[in-house]
């Protein structure tokens, strides 16, 4: 019987939360810790009755990286669950490796205040040796690799939907599909609708950074960077139809070059809606979007912190989004000589995810795989992953020859 304990307590929060309470014959005990302590009181009250896991609650900041730790120790978990904000995954990472304790998350490192000066070095410094340059990429957080490695330790990183998921989709098609994979395009389509005249599906902040960020692929060994948006491709997606998307800085490229050196270009796109593109460059254009703090009738505040509390709460769309979601990942390679193409995808329904979980399918799809994600271990098999994700509902197709993206 595992031990958990979960910080953060919002929808993806919620998502792992209840999953792991469905199967506790697996998880016998489990502790949601946040900021916010009466969310997780909230989330305790619901499943009451319900599970046989043992849930305790408290709240904690996780920037405070002693507090953390002490609480850490206090519990004595057998790993801990990171779906707080990307903002504090070093912090987190700092307390696992103070208290000994397994590290999990689902989303990579972005720091809250890109005007630091000792930031701001590093960065540039990064930009200059790697040609390209995202805020969010994996330079921060593998940096810890020897940390963990020196402590007997595990830090499992990216463990949601994409990144996650469809790094295992390439494991899983290099296994058992291809000698060599030339290149991987992964394609995040959300063919929901909530209604509203503009929302977004995850954490507003973090959704609008990246959305509004330069874009960047891998191409023959090294970065390109195109302006935010300016790559826009069609492709017909399996059960949801033909959507615009576009193409997206997105971290698990990076983990898929490194590892992947013989792929010659990788790419990632995202599905978008002209309403949701003419509110973002609006509110992008009057400086909504801004990280820098302003001066407004005396205290200082957050453009962009400020929009998130305008915008519904991603963890309310579930009874209101209908449609479909279809992510994956269409590789082109050699197979005994021949060049073969296929498209390993999930298709998930926003009403069934919220019928099952009261939630909608984008924080489904990064909540449930990080389950599994508490199993894996150093000599990682992606079969024994692959089948845990339709065990733990997310199910997965194979297409043959699908329709490439040019």
């Amino acid at each position: 019987m595992k031990r958990l304990m979960v910080i953060g307590c919002g929808g993806v929060a919620q998502v792992a939360i209840k999953k792991a309470c469905q199967n506790d014959e697996v998880f016998g005990e489990l502790m949601i810790a946040s900021r916010t302590k009466s969310k997780c009181d909230k989330v305790k009250a619901e499943l009451e009755g319900k599970t046989k896991t043992a849930i305790t609650t408290a709240e904690i900041d996780a920037s405070d990286v002693s507090a953390l730790a002490e609480l850490i120790k206090t519990y004595k978990p057998d790993a801990v669950l990171n779906v707080a904000l990307p903002y504090q995954d070093l912090t987190i990472m700092d307390a696992c490796l103070t208290a000994g304790v397994d590290y999990i998350d689902t989303a990579n490192y972005e720091p809250e205040d890109t005007d630091d000066p000792a930031w701001r070095a590093a960065y540039e410094k990064r930009c200059k040796e790697e040609g390209f340059s995202a805020y969010f990429d994996y330079s921060w957080q593998w940096a810890y690799q020897k940390k963990f490695q020196d402590a007997g330790l595990t830090a499992l990183l990216g463990t949601g939907f994409d990144p996650g998921v469809t790094s295992v989709f390439t494991a899983y098609a290099k296994k058992h599909y291809f000698d060599t994979i030339d290149t991987i395009d992964i394609l995040d389509c959300n063919g929901g609708d909530h209604g509203y005249a503009f929302a977004t599906n995850f954490n507003p902040e973090i959704n609008l950074r990246e959305v509004s960020a330069p874009g960047s692929y891998w191409e023959d060994g090294h970065w390109v960077e195109v302006p935010a948006m300016s790559i826009k491709r069609e492709y017909d997606f399996q059960e949801v139809g033909e959507k615009d998307m576009y193409l997206l800085h997105h971290e698990e490229i990076e983990a898929l070059g490194k590892h992947l050196p013989e792929v010659k270009r990788i790419r990632f796109f995202m599905t978008f809606g002209q309403s949701y593109l003419d509110h973002m460059r609006c509110l992008e254009d009057v400086g909504m979007l801004s990280t820098t703090p302003i001066k407004f009738e005396g205290r200082d505040i957050v453009p962009i912190q400020f929009l998130k509390a305008l915008l519904p709460d991603p963890a309310t769309l579930g009874p209101r989004t209908h449609g479909k979601t279809n992510i994956g990942c269409i590789f082109t390679g050699m197979k005994d000589g021949k060049k073969r193409s296929i498209m390993i995808y999930n298709v998930c329904d926003h009403q069934e995810c919220y019928k099952e979980l009261g939630s909608q399918a984008i924080s489904y799809t990064t909540g449930v795989p990080a389950m599994p994600g508490v199993f894996t271990t150093d000599e990682f098999d992606p079969d024994p992953y692959m089948g845990a994700l339709s065990k733990w509902g997310l199910p997965w197709h194979v297409e043959e020859n699908p329709t490439l993206v040019p």
